[in-house]
């Protein structure tokens, strides 16, 4: 067993911190000083900064590094992955995001360079007069998640101007849709939970960066998805029918990210998923969301789910480091990785 420790990215946070106007710690500014100057090679050597310790299994992060080692040797010169033709800056943006996730050093850490390289492909799909990214609402909600994760910790002046249009974008989208939610394009006029999940949490990670994100429009996007839960608890595509573990997880992480756990439609929604099949024709989908989702609603219930991922994950990760799955191999690795990413726990977005 190797000792990972929660919140480490102590320079990190402190950068950020700095950007935001957030206070970090009470702690004596020689102090400060001296630790954010201190030599900065990734999470191990962080360990010293905070008081809690989390345990990761040895084999986690064996798997996670493999992984690692696949998306980096596999990027292309241009930031992006060979295999993402349905999305390229979505798929882009979460093997970025699985990355952020392992705890290094972002700018001078192993995975910089293929960090670097994935943000500068996403800025150059922005619209810099409109804020969108890629070709769908997709690719502009999990692309925004990677700026918003990324902000404060990539040294790239960039990053904020890009992240406040893209989240523009999103909230006047979801301003001119009569649902309050989104669907594939910004001017559509109906909704699903699939593509709203991702402007929710692109929204939430937003705001957790220090973008000003009205509060009206997460309750907005939060009533549409109360709208779509059916009476066990499921939750719909674009009608409260028909549900199942991929869209209910989704819900899940939405309403726990908005701080709406103790809600009896996040308790119901968590309720279902515990007995709903797993969706597998979107596996590594499901995957991505369902961490969350039980990681949010109880340390109980993640550490048993947490456990069999661990072991399905472990079978069937390839010599190279990769998963295979329906949309594409990059896909899959980054969205299995960061289904194991709740095990480090250094991305705001992947806090309780």
């Amino acid at each position: 067993m190797k000792v990972r420790l929660k919140n480490c990215l102590f320079s990190v946070v402190c950068f950020r911190a700095l950007r935001t106007g957030t206070r970090v710690l009470n702690i004596k500014p020689a102090i400060f000083l001296a630790l954010a100057f201190l030599p900065f090679h990734g999470a191990r050597a962080q360990q010293l900064f905070t008081g809690s310790a989390e345990i990761v299994p040895e084999q986690v992060d064996r798997m996670y590094l493999k992984g690692l080692d696949f998306l980096v040797h596999s990027q292309t010169p241009a930031g992006t992955w060979s295999d993402a033709n349905n999305g390229p800056a979505a798929i882009s943006a979460l093997a970025l995001v699985s990355m952020l996730a392992h705890g290094d050093d972002p700018n001078f850490g192993p995975y910089s360079q293929a960090l670097h390289r994935g943000l500068d492909y996403i800025l150059k799909q922005q619209d810099q007069k409109t804020g969108y990214i890629g070709q769908s609402m997709y690719n502009h909600g999990f692309a925004t998640l990677a700026l918003a994760e990324s902000y404060g910790a990539v040294n790239d002046s960039r990053l904020g101007p890009a992240l406040q249009k893209a989240v523009r974008l999103i909230i006047t989208s979801q301003e001119s849709n009569p649902t309050r939610a989104w669907r594939y394009s910004p001017q559509a006029n109906d909704a699903d939970t699939t593509v709203s999940g991702a402007q929710m949490v692109a929204l939430l990670a937003a705001r957790n960066a220090g973008v000003p994100v009205p509060e009206k429009n997460i309750q907005d996007g939060l009533k549409f998805y109360f709208s779509m839960q059916t009476p066990e608890g499921g939750i719909g595509y674009t009608a409260p029918n028909a549900p199942n573990s991929t869209r209910t997880a989704i819900g899940c992480v939405v309403m726990a990210l908005a701080k709406d756990k103790d809600l009896a439609a996040f308790k119901s929604a968590f309720q279902y998923l515990k007995g709903a099949q797993n969706d597998n024709q979107y596996a590594g989908y499901t995957r991505y969301y369902a961490s969350q989702a039980f990681f949010q609603a109880s340390p109980e219930a993640w550490n048993t789910w947490n456990h069999d991922n661990i072991n399905t994950l472990r079978a069937s990760q390839n010599p190279d480091g990769s998963w295979h799955g329906n949309y594409g191999t990059t896909f899959e690795t980054a969205a299995s990785l960061l289904s194991l990413a709740l095990n480090y726990r250094y991305l705001p977005i992947y806090e309780r």
